[in-house]
């Protein structure tokens, strides 16, 4: 175990290594409890940098050491060597004993149901050998493999094989984080592939033989993926061959590795009978995401892990241009600002609140946060928005150009900006280096045909940015006309001043503002919405996400009058949704997402920020009020939007079939609250596909007559990992608050319930954590059995463990008794002996917020 009180790491004292890595070169022979590592690698002394000689290391048992052929005994500590080295380029050679076996924490070389594999992300590969494991040491790898298995695979391109072995070389540099090796009995799908130059490239989706008949999507979305990012960024891809992996053991989603991804099982494998639509949509984002880390990620890296937003907020805006050009864009946008409120403006506004690039971290797993990735993604946008798109096409032209092969930083990536544009971003610059959410302050006035208005913009100090300074908010606005129709298309407005008015001229009337349309900016909109204007622009706003997004603010508005003083539903907002839904000109899965109401933590969030203190049982049964009052209101429209909207075709898991699923699903959602479950149940029986068999589960549970449906469902299903990780999951997010933690605890000591794996150990307890009031039931009970399973996790998995506290961040925000029971359960944790440094950190954090 790593010390759990480890030194702070912080970006000013940044060093460069001391030593260019010209070649690695690896043999592995594999034995579950005793593989052998034997490393030769080549170190040049560099004319300026550290010298000191310290290769990381953990967990391993040295058998040898030599520089250049001669026997050498290096110092060795928990974090790795140190050695005596000449002032000249030497040959460093090391043979390490590991336990591939008893590795559970699952990072380094591991084993998952007989099959080895690897994680190296962030800091991994030290776990597999002595080596400067740091991601501005780039190397070419070559890697040989012996083991009893028929598939040994690494990065790069396969040199050699033969019985029982097989040579890998790969012939671009990297980092040690992006090296893979896996070795099993499994089966391909295979394909192929012809880039824009003429280079074939055999395509492969390696997986257990059980699950072949589930890789043709995932197969389509990686050619998809490619022809994609030839066409719109012009990058081809570069070695011979391209592989994936499925295993069922894994702590993250996937891992780009060059050449050989490792995905998480759930992320790549799908059939229409045992996957959703959102399973399909998942996995094509996800495989889009890391092919297209190839470029942003592996072909350029990071300096350090601080910039870790650089290839991570890069390449998730480019996932998701890619879904937004293979589905629908504005619900594309309106999925991914529902995830960004929900979990990076809550990150934003408690104890883990950070800057998109860090100034410092102890641990750095425990920086792969919705703030790195997803408000990183949103600086990109905001970039690409202020230069225009043709700019931004030409910065990523010369970035590519510029630093193919090199290990950046932001200050890189913004100068290639800056020298195409010719514009200076310190200011925006301000984006990565200031933590939390901006609030933006908007005031209006027309006089004379002139309509203006005033934005002021405000950043609350913290720890992380005790001095926040005005950042570059682009502000897309578009104005309406009294009749619906837009008077002012959109125009962006560029705010650089703490405060700033924009002018409109020469308008016959008042208009309706629509302002940041699009989500221009990640930033808290504030502004005294005169009566009715949000119901107007439910009904005319020509962008899509703002008239969704007024519609939710009515939800909003009106689910917190009834939770305070226990209103009705307001009238204007059940009308808006009735015309929604009754208009067929509209996506279908545009009209879900309208039927869709703010989650609990939504309501709690507000509230908070209303100066309230939220009551988790009072927003859960408002929001129970709230869908009997449209489905009531609703009714003279859900038969026939069900039966219209039914598809009759073949599954095919593309974004048309799918949006009629989701409104059908939506419907009947609100159907079952007036037949109690009658159609849901005819809907069960006769279901050829997961979406729908799934969708009608959730309401017979929530009908109360789910009991004779989930028996069927597990013996149908019992065999198939995935999904029973859906069986287990629904049971905890569909029980009534106050049954969550008992259903919890119950599944726990289900039979099938494998606490190591981080797939089903999240089905359980993270959905217990989705249940937003049976996780903050008022006797504990919730926190009580997160905490149990926290401490027995941890020195199993201390990642899993880590990102799992992140559940009680929020817990300043609720009332005293509920506080103390969350003080408790953090202070039972980390009394626990031995507790990783992954996890004390993150509940130090939270604890002293």
């Amino acid at each position: 175990m790593r010390d759990a009180a480890p030194k702070t790491i912080y970006l000013k004292d940044y060093q460069p290594f001391g030593y260019d890595v010209e070649s690695v070169e690896l043999v592995f022979d594999l034995v579950p409890n005793a593989t052998r590592v034997r490393a030769s690698i080549r170190f040049v002394p560099k004319p300026e940098g550290d010298r000191n000689f310290f290769l990381h290391g953990e967990d391993l048992k040295l058998i040898s050491a030599s520089i250049d052929g001669t026997s050498v005994s290096p110092t060795i500590s928990a974090e790795g060597l140190t050695c005596d080295v000449p002032d000249k380029p030497f040959l460093w050679e090391a043979e390490v004993e590991i336990d591939p076996q008893g590795n559970t924490a699952l990072e380094g070389l591991y084993m998952s149901n007989g099959m080895y594999c690897t994680q190296c992300e962030a800091e991994g590969f030290r776990k597999i050998t002595y080596y400067p494991d740091r991601p501005d040491v780039l190397s070419i790898f070559t890697v040989t493999i012996n083991g009893p298995h028929p598939v040994l695979l690494s990065n790069g391109n396969p040199t050699a094989s033969a019985h029982h072995s097989a040579t890998w070389h790969d012939p671009w540099p990297k980092p040690a984080y992006l090296f893979a090796l896996v070795a099993g009995d499994l089966v391909a799908h295979s394909d192929s592939f012809v880039t824009r130059a003429g280079r074939h490239v055999d395509l492969n989706l390696w997986v257990r033989k059980g699950d072949l008949h589930k890789c043709a999507f995932g197969m389509q979305a990686l050619k998809d993926s490619m022809r994609w990012d030839e066409k719109v960024y012009g990058r081809e891809y570069d070695l011979d061959v391209f592989n994936i992996v499925a295993v069922d053991d894994f702590n993250m989603g996937a891992m780009e590795n060059k050449g050989l991804n490792i995905f998480n099982s759930s992320a790549v494998l799908a059939s229409p009978e045992t996957a959703t639509d959102a399973n399909f949509e998942r996995i094509e984002a996800i495989i889009a995401h890391e092919y297209f880390h190839n470029w942003t990620g592996n072909r350029i890296t990071c300096r350090d892990w601080f910039q870790l937003c650089l290839k991570e907020g890069l390449t998730v805006f480019r996932d998701s241009q890619f879904t937004s050009d293979m589905r629908s864009a504005p619900v594309k946008r309106i999925g991914d600002v529902i995830d960004l409120r929900a979990r990076q403006f809550a990150e934003d506004q408690g104890p883990l609140a950070h800057p998109v690039r860090p100034e410092s971290f102890q641990e750095i797993n425990n920086f792969y946060t919705a703030t790195v990735y997803e408000k990183g993604a949103e600086v990109i946008a905001m970039l690409k928005r202020l230069v225009g798109d043709d700019a931004y096409a030409q910065a990523l032209d010369l970035y590519f150009e510029r630093h193919d092969g090199q290990a950046c930083t932001i200050e890189d990536w913004l100068k290639v900006f800056e020298d195409t544009t010719g514009r200076d971003l310190t200011q925006f610059k301000r984006w990565y280096s200031q933590a939390g959410t901006p609030r933006l302050k908007v005031e209006d006035s027309f006089e004379n045909g002139t309509y203006t208005l005033t934005f002021t913009q405000s950043l609350a100090p913290s720890k992380a940015t005790p001095e926040p300074a005005p950042q570059v908010i682009p502000i897309a606005v578009g104005l309406l006309g009294v009749d619906g129709r837009e008077v002012r298309a959109t125009q962006v407005l560029e705010m650089t001043e703490a405060t700033q008015s924009f002018r409109f001229d020469g308008l016959d009337g008042r208009p309706v503002p629509s302002i940041l349309r699009g989500f221009s900016a990640p930033v808290i909109l504030e502004r005294a919405v005169p009566e009715g204007e949000n119901a107007f622009l439910l009904a005319h706003d020509t962008d899509p996400f703002n008239r969704w997004d007024a519609g939710r603010t009515l939800a909003r508005q009106s689910l917190i009058a009834m939770i305070r003083e226990g209103a009705k539903s307001d009238p204007a907002y059940l009308d808006g949704i009735h015309a929604v839904l009754a208009d067929d000109t509209l996506d279908p899965a545009y009209r879900a997402l309208m039927l869709s109401l703010p989650s609990q933590g939504d309501l709690a969030t507000a509230l908070y920020d209303m100066g309230e203190t939220p009551d988790p049982d009072a927003i859960w049964r408002a929001r129970q009020n709230m869908q009997k009052a449209l489905a009531a209101h609703l009714a003279d429209l859900l038969t026939h939007v069900f039966g219209r909207h039914q598809v009759h075709e073949d599954y095919a898991p593309d974004a048309e079939q799918a949006g009629k699923r989701a409104l059908t699903g939506a419907v009947l959602a609100l159907k079952t609250r007036r037949d109690l479950g009658a159609a849901a149940q005819v809907q069960f029986n006769n279901a050829s596909n997961m979406t729908q068999k799934i969708g009608a589960l959730a309401c017979l549970v929530r009908a109360g007559r789910g009991r004779e449906a989930l028996a069927s469902f597990e013996a149908q299903w019992r065999d198939d990992r995935l999904v029973m990780d859906k069986w287990f999951a629904l049971q905890v997010i569909e029980a009534n608050p106050d049954q969550a933690a008992g259903t919890a605890e119950r599944l726990t000591r289900h039979t099938d319930f494998n606490w190591k794996n981080p797939n089903r150990f999240r089905a359980v307890l993270g959905a217990l954590v989705m249940n937003h009031a049976g996780f903050h039931a008022a006797d504990g009970s919730g926190y009580r059995l997160l905490a149990d399973w926290l401490i027995r996790l941890d020195p199993v998995n201390p990642q899993t463990t880590a990102r799992m506290c992140s559940a009680f961040q929020t817990w300043r925000r609720y009332d005293t008794r509920r506080q103390a029971l969350i003080a408790e359960a953090l202070d039972r944790i980390l009394a626990t002996p031995d507790l990783s440094r992954d996890t004390t950190e993150m509940l130090t954090r939270i604890r002293n917020a």
